[in-house]
């Protein structure tokens, strides 16, 4: 089945403002950015090419590359490190593909290991890769869905290995005995989608590709690396960071592309009725996967329409027009509501309809997802209400239309996302629904800070201890560890990380070198997780229903919650924390859960500070002590709070890094704000500035957490924290201490502009409020960010 062409993007944008009774012009659309269509610009094939490999592109379409591909090509050929920092469908793959492939044809003996960061991303390369068929390559896939009879042949036979870091990090590199035959004849390492390793991830794995520099070392082989990268801030430098090596960044565009019509979108206000203004289905329900602390739900009704329900009626309402369309969602259960809403209200209008709609997410079982992609791929389906487990992976490029539920968290991400859309260069439409948020209602209204700039710099930290001791200690167990592999792994940093892991008993020092002193291999998770994923299991069956990371178990499986799984919905019986398990029950209860928690913060030491008189700015290591006390079940439809019932969770701790400031009270007295106020005015401030960091870092709300207090106990003060919600940090918050003006700035600029009298969740409320959203101050937070805000340009002089 093929999906027919729907409707050009202006005039589905013109239905979809009709549906709403915004007509033409006005309505929910703040604005529209016209992405002009762009003409490509080809380039004759490298000299090196061989004819063979020529031959196989020009069977798959390719006549004649484009100039990015062989800039790239080149340098990668001649032996340089590279990164090609490109837009989504601009055929980066060929850039790495056409030096590998030539050097795996002209060397039979020459090896390649390419790595993603998902995957379905490395599947989709294996499947493209072999569609070449190029003679003597031996392409494939290594990762955990490998059979182990499979791995053997792989390790001794493939010449292009495609795996990821997690597979690198605990099967590769742990056995590279076995794998000397492969790295001793290793030419390339290709690190494709290169901008998502940032923060605790990034950190992680730029230690992972040293311990395979430093493998192939050992075999005398300097790999050259190759890295693809989304449109980057700093691509070069942050490619320099993830590798430890001198890189050159490839970053013109140079291939076709089809135009877009970008719209942002606000939900309507809703009418103020209590019925009208009941949370039905909050923009996050049960939860979306949280990192860090504040969490909870909200207590007061939301003043706009969820960004939910707005996504759903959109999908639905594109897949009624026969538009192919793909709708991200932020959370894990936000795009199953999502996909469920769709479904129901096309099969209300014409039966069977909805099932061309289904949600797709992490923690599904690997069939489930390969089917669906091939279901979207085929046009059997239309529509697909996804998380960003789509943003990267199968090649979806070609679709009509990418509908955003919520800002993706980074402008990287954004153009990573509408660039889904557009088949075969015809003009597409992306469609970004601004959820009830800060930042959201911030970019809506401020589409200069979307369009005409830069995307984010990445931000990674490998001389973060959390990452780098235990990085090292996995080196170590590999082989032990020299003087010269400290320079490769930081240099200063890495000597007083060994130190202290000599201290510990970690490792021991011996003539030779630093060894690691345990019989079993260093436990690491790479993506800062906590551990083993959870697995959701139907009691009655004994059926894995999918996993939860351990991060966010205590939120979104905790015994009674509901667990939403393809429309289905279940309630948890037991979470068995020891053996990751999670057991459910099919049930379809009419309320929804919501957990909250408690967090304390203590100081454990400041890093740098600025002296702002009656305002101080402060950046250092943070003990954060968090603990999910209980849980709300709340009225489908009218948000009514049923009962709070208490949970017995274990408390989790936190060593992290923070940013905050603090400011005299005789500072907001002489501003205006009362002493009885002072907390809410803090507690307005904090909220909004988690909410607004995202803008200039390239973090997610749920990567930081905060905490105010109108006297804290180490400060001695009223003070604001932001902090990162990784062990150590993840360099979330250095950035915030670095741009803390501009980011304080846009802060106060989102709360005073927002429309509502007292606060809402477009400025100053918070979905993980831990403490119901109160009390806020929403004038006063204005008030406080004058005061700081003054007092850092009179320190500064700017």
């Amino acid at each position: 089945m093929t999906a027919a062409p729907g409707p050009e993007p202006a005039e589905l944008l013109r239905r979809l403002r009709a549906r709403t009774g915004g007509g033409a012009a006005g309505g929910p659309v703040t604005h529209v950015e016209r992405v002009p269509a762009r003409a490509g610009t080809t380039a004759p094939w490298p000299r090196w090419a061989p004819e063979e490999l020529r031959a196989a592109f020009a069977r798959r379409g390719v006549i004649a590359p484009w100039q990015h591909q062989v800039a790239a090509a080149d340098l990668a050929y001649a032996g340089r490190h590279v990164v090609l920092a490109t837009g989504t469908a601009s055929g980066k793959s060929l850039g790495y593909q056409l030096p590998a492939l030539a050097t795996l044809l002209a060397d039979p003996r020459a090896t390649v290991l390419y790595l993603a960061p998902t995957k379905a991303l490395a599947a989709d390369q294996l499947r493209a890769v072999a569609e070449l068929g190029v003679e003597g390559v031996r392409p494939a896939s290594y990762d955990g869905d490998t059979p182990r009879a499979e791995r053997e042949w792989i390790r001794q036979h493939s010449r292009f290995v495609l795996t990821n870091p997690d597979m690198l990090h605990h099967g590769i590199l742990p056995g590279h005995a076995g794998w000397s035959t492969f790295l001793r004849r290793l030419a390339y390492v290709i690190v494709d989608e290169c901008h998502t390793y940032r923060g605790v991830f990034g950190s992680h794995v730029a230690h992972v590709l040293r311990r395979l520099r430093r493998q192939a070392a050992r075999h005398r082989r300097t790999p050259v690396f190759v890295l693809a990268s989304a449109t980057s801030g700093d691509p070069a430098e942050a490619a320099a960071r993830l590798t430890g090596l001198p890189v050159e960044a490839v970053v013109e565009d140079t291939s076709p592309r089809g135009g877009l019509t970008f719209a942002l979108w606000e939900p309507p206000l809703l009418p103020p009725s209590p019925e009208a203004t009941a949370i039905d289905f909050p923009d996050d329900p049960g939860g979306t996967e949280p990192a860090a602390g504040d969490h909870g739900a909200v207590e007061l009704a939301t003043v706009r329409r969820s960004a939910l329900r707005e996504t759903a009626d959109l999908l639905s309402d594109a897949v009624a027009a026969g538009t192919r369309t793909l709708a991200f969602v932020r959370s894990r259960r936000g795009a199953e509501v999502v996909a469920t809403m769709a479904r129901r209200s096309l099969d209300e209008a014409v039966p069977g309809l909805g099932a061309r709609v289904a949600a797709y997410r992490a923690g599904y079982l690997r069939e489930e997802r390969r089917t669906l992609e091939r279901s979207l791929l085929s046009g059997e389906l239309l529509g697909l209400a996804s998380t960003n487990a789509l943003e990267l992976g199968v090649d979806l490029a070609g679709l009509d239309a990418v509908l955003m539920c919520g800002y993706p968290g980074t402008r990287a991400s954004l153009w990573q996302q509408a660039g889904r859309a557009g088949r075969s260069g015809r003009e597409a439409l992306a469609v970004l629904v601004a959820r009830d948020d800060p930042l959201d209602t911030y970019l809506v209204h401020h589409p200069e800070a979307l369009f005409g700039r830069p995307v984010e710099a990445t931000v990674l930290d490998p001389t973060n201890p959390y990452v780098l001791g235990p990085q090292l200690c996995c080196a170590a167990a590999e082989a032990p560890l020299t003087p010269a592999d400290l320079d490769l792994f930081g240099g200063p940093a890495a000597v007083a990380a060994v130190e202290a892991l000599v201290t510990s008993g970690a490792l021991r020092r011996r003539p030779t070198g630093w060894y690691w002193t345990h019989s079993g291999r260093p436990e690491v998770d790479l993506r800062g997780t906590g551990g083993a994923p959870v697995c959701v299991v139907e009691s009655s069956t004994g059926r894995l229903l999918g996993t939860v990371d351990p991060e966010s178990s205590h939120f979104q499986v905790h015994p009674g919650a509901v667990y939403l799984h393809q429309g289905v919905s279940y309630v948890v019986d037991e979470l068995d924390l020891e053996d990751a398990c999670a057991l459910v029950h099919a049930e379809e209860p009419d309320w929804t859960t919501h957990a909250r928690d408690v967090t304390s913060l203590s100081v454990a030491s400041v890093r740098s500070y600025v002296d702002a008189g009656p305002v101080g700015l402060f950046l250092g290591e943070v003990d954060v002590t968090n603990q999910v006390v209980s849980y709300q079940r709340r009225r489908i439809g009218s948000g009514e709070v049923l009962d709070t019932r208490p949970l017995d969770l274990p408390t989790r701790e936190l060593r992290t890094v923070a940013v905050w400031f603090t400011v005299s009270p005789q500072a907001l007295a002489a501003a205006g704000v009362e002493p009885a106020d002072v907390p809410g005015a803090l507690h307005a401030a904090e909220h909004a500035a988690i909410g607004l960091l995202p803008l200039v870092a390239t973090c997610d709300r749920w990567d930081i957490g905060g905490l105010s207090t109108a006297a804290h106990a180490d400060t001695e003060a009223p003070t604001v924290f932001v902090y990162d919600g990784h062990p150590g940090g993840a360099g979330f918050a250095e950035r915030a201490y670095g741009i803390a003006a501009s980011w304080l700035q846009a802060t106060r600029d989102a709360i005073a502009e927002c429309g509502c009298e007292t606060g809402c969740p477009s400025c100053v409320q918070s979905p993980k409020c831990g403490n119901g959203n109160n009390p806020l101050g929403k004038n006063d937070a204005v008030k406080v960010l004058d005061v700081v805000l003054a007092a850092l340009r009179e320190k500064t002089g700017s």
